[in-house]
């Protein structure tokens, strides 16, 4: 063992809660319908309706995995009238869908 290397790691490992934090996260993105959401979403803000029709999938369906999504803050929504908007829920969200997109296009 290299008692110098695991000390200088060891400040820097993930603590249980956040490890469990960032699996529930990673889970989130592990369907292949919820990636299709967010890329029509990546593009730009959709009602359920438009985003069911893109990713050609009934609206109670888009609208479980929609929930899904919000539950781990991966994707904020609008009220306006009957109609609600999603959107990806900020940035981050944004880049990381982007830079997964491009590392798997390198291959």
């Amino acid at each position: 063992m290299h008692l110098d290397n695991v000390r200088q790691v060891q400040p820097e490992v993930l603590s249980t809660e956040k490890a469990q934090r960032m699996a529930e996260f990673f889970s989130a993105l592990s369907d292949p319908h919820r990636l299709k959401l967010l890329s029509a979403l990546a593009q730009q803000e959709l009602c359920v309706c438009d985003l069911a029709a893109a990713v050609k999938m009934g609206e109670s369906a888009v609208s479980h995995q929609l929930r899904v999504l919000r539950s781990q803050r991966l994707v904020a929504y609008r009220r306006r009238g009957r109609n609600v908007y999603y959107s990806l829920a900020d940035g981050h969200i944004a880049a990381l869908y982007r830079e997964v997109a491009e590392h798997l296009e390198e291959s």
